[in-house]
């Protein structure tokens, strides 16, 4: 039994984490870890201190379809990760996956976001 979030009455936030490669994927559902670069880092830790819940959705570029879901489990931390080698990421922080199965881009075309001038979701 979980005890509930200390932040339970703020929002949830929703990211959609881009990859470069399937690799990168499938080390972090491996291990539980991701890592992004440094300009990403404020936006999530930020997400993760004033939210109730910060969702990852991650999609590898180029493969039109999302790879699946996960739950930020920590705050992004100094420390790094040479699983992804010296790619210019940031420090490694815990993610929880949800699901992990390929979905196409055109099941979640009726989703627009009203940050992005009402774009489809992708």
């Amino acid at each position: 039994c979980k005890s509930p979030s200390p932040r339970q009455n703020m929002p949830v936030r929703y990211f959609i984490m881009k990859s470069s490669n399937l690799q990168n994927i499938d080390i972090s559902q491996q291990k539980g870890i991701w890592s992004t670069t440094p300009s990403n880092e404020r936006k999530l830790n930020g997400a993760f201190w004033e939210s109730s819940m910060v969702y990852l959705i991650f999609s590898v570029q180029g493969s039109g379809c999302f790879q699946g879901f996960a739950r930020m489990g920590s705050a992004i931390g100094c420390e790094k990760s040479q699983d992804w080698g010296s790619a210019g990421f940031g420090g490694v922080f815990k993610v929880e996956w949800i699901r992990k199965e390929s979905i196409p881009f055109q099941f979640a075309h009726h989703l627009l976001n009203p940050w992005n001038d009402s774009k489809k979701v992708q």
